[in-house]
């Protein structure tokens, strides 16, 4: 599933000459593109989708659109471990991760 989530502005960089932030959504922190609203500031909401912010949101909307995605699952599903998703899928354990980062071994 593929959906736009509201997210926190965290903070805000100008790199290589495109604004981009971090972005709190209930917990998860990830990087989101805002060249559609580069105008947004940290301590703002905004609806994310794809990686790119699109809507700028009020706190209290964000904020029951967080609970409801967490209380539905919504977010584990969207942003959740895909090796623990894909282990459930197929109904076998997660493998361990060891080693380097990123390395997955039998």
């Amino acid at each position: 599933m593929c959906l736009a989530v509201p997210g926190k502005v965290l903070d805000v960089e100008d790199r290589d000459g495109t604004r981009m932030a971090n972005v709190d959504f209930g917990g998860v922190v990830k990087e989101v593109c805002l060249e559609y609203l580069p105008d947004l500031k940290p301590g703002e909401y905004a609806i994310v989708h794809v990686g790119f912010a699109l809507q700028r949101l009020d706190e209290e909307s964000a904020r029951k659109t967080l609970e409801l995605f967490e209380t539905l699952g919504m977010l584990q599903e969207e942003f959740g471990d895909p090796w623990e998703s894909a282990a459930e899928a197929t109904g076998n354990e997660r493998p361990a991760h060891e080693g380097v980062a990123g390395e997955v071994r039998p």
